[in-house]
């Protein structure tokens, strides 16, 4: 069976892998510029470790939760590493994806209570709060670095900037802040959420009223099954509480559909429900990390460990001899056909690294 050969995985092959992961996720970097984003003469590099942007903040947490669960001080001095040298550059323009390595930062005050967190915390937070662009009903638009997407809902949204809302108002007593954040979480489950499979389409958009080519995009999919334990947990809400019992059956629905057209390797397509679609390991590595935490806060039954741990047999033998996670496609955009999806290229990202990193990380608590 597949649980079995991954329990037999010895406790410091798996922090051996882990280490091999982090040390190349910091060293990533586009040297051709082939994985350089252009938007109209604005280049956006989504790939390189010393950047501030949305790949980055996944690593970012990855690598904090990893210092938190094991203690390795390794781990922590890339962090502090990184945003040191990044304040220092100053930070970047803000939008929906740039926010996201706040979700670390704001632990890290957390942590430390170190002051000079504060002010960046609190502005950028405020940004979220009252500038940054809005669809119909209030949702928070995937306003990025090139198209404005214009009354558009994406589900990376709930990740890259919903959470770090919800912990900054947890972090500076903002009640407002974290009840913006569980109505985002509403209106996304609202219009993102198939009812037929419990999956999540990529997208929305208010100004057309459809869900685009109605794509069931792995990679926006998983960043689902990070979200929803990830609030509750970090909410610390309570069982009866209402959005808390909400959040709860749509992850069950979801995993559930997860369980069903996972591949027999461990992996899921990129598109999930789309067999001629190739096999994808980011958003493995984030079905695998929220699933194992679902089970492990008995948010989900036990039963969904046995997928998960399928998935971790599959993810590491995608992890080759540098370190590094074959199978990982690049950041994608709104698709209008599920083509555009197929087409979509792959290679070593750091959110391919961090992902692997959560969900290993995760895997330790069966050691314990």
């Amino acid at each position: 069976m597949i649980k079995n050969n991954v329990s037999s995985l010895e406790k410091q092959t798996v922090l051996n892998y882990i280490d091999s992961l982090m040390d190349n996720l910091s060293q990533i970097k586009d040297n051709s510029g082939e994985f350089l984003l252009n938007f109209d003469g604005l280049v956006v590099d989504d790939k390189s470790w010393h950047v501030w942007n949305w790949p980055q903040g996944v690593g970012l947490y990855g690598i904090y939760k990893l210092w938190k669960m094991t203690g390795n001080e390794k781990a922590l001095k890339k962090v502090n590493d990184w945003f040191e040298a990044r304040f220092e550059e100053g930070v970047p323009p803000k939008n929906v994806n740039t926010m996201a390595p706040f979700l670390t930062l704001a632990y890290m005050y957390e942590d430390t209570k170190d002051q000079t967190y504060v002010p960046y915390l609190e502005k950028w937070a405020e940004w979220v709060m009252h500038d940054m662009p809005r669809t119909k009903e209030n949702g928070l638009q995937h306003m990025t670095y090139g198209p404005e997407n214009k009354n558009q809902l994406w589900d990376d949204t709930l990740m890259m900037t919903v959470l770090p809302l919800a912990k900054i108002g947890q972090l500076l007593n903002k009640p407002d802040y974290i009840e913006e954040a569980k109505r985002q979480f509403l209106i996304h489950v609202k219009y993102l959420c198939d009812k037929k499979t419990g999956l999540w389409f990529h997208g929305w958009t208010f100004e057309e009223n459809h869900n685009y080519a109605e794509a069931l995009w792995a990679r926006g999919n998983c960043w689902i099954t990070i979200a929803i334990p990830e609030i509750i947990e970090m909410l610390d809400l309570q069982e009866g509480d209402f959005f808390r019992e909400f959040l709860i059956e749509t992850l069950n629905r979801q995993v559930e559909s997860l369980a069903k057209y996972q591949h027999e390797s461990g992996l899921w397509h990129t598109l999930i429900d789309d067999s001629s679609s190739y096999l994808e390991a980011s958003a493995t590595a984030g079905f695998a990390y929220g699933m194992l935490k679902s089970v492990h806060k008995r948010y989900i039954s036990k039963d969904y460990e046995e997928v998960a741990h399928k998935a971790i047999h599959g993810l590491v033998k995608e992890i080759n001899e540098q370190g590094a996670v074959e199978k990982v496609s690049v950041g994608t955009g709104m698709g209008d056909t599920l083509q555009f999806y197929k087409d979509i290229k792959t290679t070593t990202m750091p959110y391919g690294q961090s992902l692997t990193i959560l969900c290993l990380t995760e895997y330790l608590r069966t050691y314990i």
